[in-house]
């Protein structure tokens, strides 16, 4: 790196951190990340005078172009905001509140969209005042996506879509989908699918919330009767629906590799400081358990390891549009850190890692047996671990497909 190239970035960096320093509202400082937003009624201000802020400045999505109500910024760049927004305690709402937007659709759409869909769409994703849920798995068609059942028919200016999704997360709550249908019975299952985008504010579209053994509801059934998609939201070409949904899961696979748990604001408290609090330290400062050290310490040179192949893998994409299997890789990597991390918090806090409620609990105590039992959803959604590694011995190890055929 050039010593100009490194004094601009230094130069970003400031301004970023003078900005997030004049606009961060206090009130949210170490505040947990929510897919629902705040309940409290001065938190949710708080949150909306935030989201409003960063959205200004094109933060929402700051790699997207200026013109879709981003601000245009190298993956770098976007880091770096992501980076002193987490150094003042907090976290950029925008891709929470949009629910599906950032993360999977509106990227999708840069690839696939037409200029109207693009100008339609993607500056309420943006702003975080647009949420999006995705109709995809179905009772019958999880891992095997292909054979999925929803139908679109034709009907002159639109689709009427009839059928069942499940596992739509937050479709109770989004006012836009992305569904994947079949609009050509007769072809062979993966030439018979078409994307569509439809409003969820209508007769045709009802959801049921499903109860996790959290206690969150993220996840719903969705049930498509006679629901109207218009022929100018078909994204990518009738019938070729497959490729455009293999480039979405790709994005999701991509969004998937912080390897940090759920809830998971800005700053929060180190495996180190929580091993000392929990497991005691001798005199010199170090954990009294030598196992549990040597453990704490493979766990946290794997999840560094993780940080640093993800920021390569990025770097070396290079904005390449292909649909890549290193997505795969991360995915599964991401979700093997978060899940370790979550076991050994449970192990540090002994019975006080395993309350459900009542005041003897510090929040932190009852926030970690949710995220532990969460973790378990991480290996299944997004493609379960058994998908990914599919993906990897085709893609990347060059094995024969013998798996889903169609």
């Amino acid at each position: 790196m050039s010593t100009a190239t490194g004094a601009a970035n230094d130069a970003f960096r400031e301004s970023v951190r003078s900005w997030v320093e004049a606009n961060f509202p206090q009130e949210l400082k170490d505040q947990p990340a929510s897919m629902e937003g705040a309940s409290d009624g001065d938190l949710a201000q708080a949150l909306e005078r935030w989201r409003d802020a960063l959205a200004g400045q094109g933060w929402g999505a700051p790699t997207w172009p200026k013109a879709y109500g981003g601000a245009g910024l190298s993956p770098a760049e976007a880091r770096v905001i992501s980076q002193e927004i987490g150094r003042a305690g907090g976290y950029n709402p925008i891709p929470l509140m949009a629910g599906m937007g950032v993360t999977m659709v509106g990227p999708t759409l840069l690839e696939y969209g037409t200029d109207e869909q693009k100008a339609k769409h993607l500056p309420g994703i943006a702003s975080g005042k647009i949420r999006w849920c995705l109709g995809l798995s179905e009772p019958n068609a999880g891992s095997d996506l292909a054979g999925l059942a929803t139908k679109a028919e034709d009907k002159g200016d639109h689709f009427a879509l009839n059928g069942q999704k499940i596992w739509t997360s937050g479709a109770d709550i989004s006012q836009w989908c992305g569904a994947l249908v079949r609009t050509e019975p007769q072809a062979p299952k993966r030439d018979g699918l078409s994307f569509v985008l439809l409003p969820m504010d209508q007769e045709g579209v009802e959801t049921r919330p499903i109860k996790l053994i959290s206690g969150a509801s993220p996840f719903c059934e969705t049930y498509f009767n006679d629901a109207r998609a218009e022929k100018s939201d078909l994204l990518g070409p009738l019938n070729k629906g497959w490729s455009v949904v293999k480039r979405l899961l790709q994005h999701e696979r991509a969004s998937q590799t912080s390897a940090r748990g759920p809830g998971a604001g800005g700053k929060s408290e180190s495996l180190q400081a929580l091993a000392k609090r929990y497991a005691g330290e001798t005199a010199d400062g170090k954990l009294e358990d030598a196992d549990l050290r040597a453990r704490l310490t493979r766990h946290l040179m794997d999840a560094e390891a993780h940080r640093l192949t993800a920021e390569r893998i990025t770097a070396e994409a290079k904005g390449n549009a292909e649909v890549s299997a290193a997505a795969s890789i991360m995915k599964n990597s991401a979700t093997n850190v978060s899940q370790a991390r979550s076991e050994l918090m449970i192990e540090l806090m002994g019975y006080r890692g395993l309350g459900w409620e009542g005041d003897s609990f510090r929040p932190q105590e009852l926030d970690t047996v949710r995220e532990w039992l969460w973790g378990k959803a991480i290996s299944i959604y997004g493609g379960s671990a058994e998908v990914q590694n599919n993906i990897i011995s085709k893609n990347i190890l060059g094995l024969p497909e013998t798996t889903q055929k169609g």
